[in-house]
Formats: structure tokens, sequence, C-alpha cells
């Protein structure tokens, strides 16, 4: 029994033969395309299996009780799939787009699709505060994901405007997610945003602790978020 299978099924998946295959090959892909790019710093298959793509799996749980039929999933800042990838793979019926803003990654991401034969996985190479205006994309998510984005009041507003009203957004943070999460409180507002919780998680038998930020999206994101030129991340809410 494979690390991923025995850990998964503590958030609630469990993985078919296949779905295991295809993180197998997942795995293999990225330590190949690592060794031209540097996608990871993490490329032993242990912590490939748990820090990547166990870490990935640990919001399945609050997907699966809103309900994943027929709904999307955006992920931010994609980087080399996590976690929007690895959730694509567990959970088949979640339409999920990565949106990453550099070339060489979304080429990966286009390779590990092609490879592992994923129909509900859509790639844009784009960058977060001008993909957010377009009107085919702006709130139009039911769910949104950010994993080593950007501290909490920078990563709101990449991500928020994404969302649509009575959607929600998971941000994947370390130990200092409270005080990044409190740091943000009034930009999250302005957003249209409100926290709804801060969920502890356990990976396997590791001593850190991560944790899930998860907001609703109450109101619509007024038209000028998110600031073009850097702003965010310069002078963030």
């Amino acid at each position: 029994m494979s690390l991923l299978y025995q850990h998964a099924r503590e958030f609630g998946i469990d993985l078919t033969p296949i779905q295991l295959e295809q993180f197998e090959q997942y795995e293999r892909l990225l330590v190949e395309w690592n060794e031209k790019f540097n996608l990871t710093s993490i490329t032993d298959y242990t912590g490939i299996q748990l820090k990547h793509f166990l870490d990935s799996l640990s919001a399945a749980p609050i997907f699966l009780r809103a309900s994943v039929n027929g709904k999307n999933l955006l992920d931010v800042g994609a980087g080399a799939g996590f976690p929007g990838m690895a959730l694509a793979i567990a959970l088949p019926d979640l339409r999920v787009t990565l949106l990453e803003a550099t070339g060489k990654k979304v080429r990966f991401l286009d390779e590990v699709t092609r490879e592992l034969g994923l129909k509900n996985v859509t790639n844009v190479h784009g960058r977060a505060e001008e993909f957010a205006h377009a009107a085919k994309q702006r709130e139009r998510f039911h769910f949104v994901t950010a994993r080593a984005l950007a501290p909490m009041p920078t990563l709101v507003e990449y991500a928020l405007p994404f969302v649509l009203v009575g959607g929600m957004l998971v941000a994947y943070k370390a130990v200092d997610a409270e005080q990044e999460t409190n740091a943000a409180k009034r930009g999250i507002e302005i957003l249209g945003g409100h926290v709804r919780e801060v969920v502890p998680v356990k990976l396997a038998d590791m001593d850190d602790v991560r944790q899930l930020v998860v907001i609703d999206k109450l109101k619509a994101t007024p038209k000028l978020y998110p600031r073009a030129g850097g702003l965010p991340k310069r002078k963030p809410l």
C-alpha cells in the first residue's frame, strides 16, 4: 500500500489504481523536468508523495463537503501543479484551471495533462492581476486555491476577484497563517470576502503542521481590484 493511498484515505479520498498510476507518472515527469528547469526543491520520492501530493489533497474534504459535481476550481500561481493538478487527478468531477505566469512551468503542466490524459484540466499562461479583469474569468469559479503564492494581504487581492459570490478561496499556509490572515482582514473585507475558518492539517507522520485558510465570498469584488503595476505586492490593502 503506497503512502499516498494510505494517507489520502484520511482526507476522504480512496484513490483508484488508475489515479495512483497517474500520480506515479506525475512524479516521474516532475523529477525529469526538474533536471532541466527549477520546478521544486523537493525531489525525493517520499517528499514528493507527502509534501506535494498529499499536502495538495489536504483541502479535498472542504471541497467534497461543498460538492464538486459540475463545479470548477482555479489554482492561482499553479507552479508545478500544486495543489491544482493533484486535486484534478483525485477529484475527476471537478473542472480545474491552472493559472501560471511562467512559460516553462505552463509547458510542464501541458505535458503532465497530456501524459496523464486529464480531460478536466485547462492550463493558462497569464498573470492574475490581468486575467482577473477578463469578463469570462472574473468571479466565475466556485473554488480558488493558492499555495506558496504570496503573503495573505497580497494573495487575497490576486485570488478573491476570481471567486464567484457564494464560492470560496482556500489558501494553503504554514503555521503563521492566523497572523497573516489577521494582517489581511481589511483587504479581505474590501474584496468581498469573510474568513470562515483556519483549519490545521497534519500530514502523515511529519512534524510540521500546515493550515488552510478558508474564505467565503459574500459580495462582488470592486472593479478596481486586483490593481496593476505590482501594487498588491508593494502596497497591500
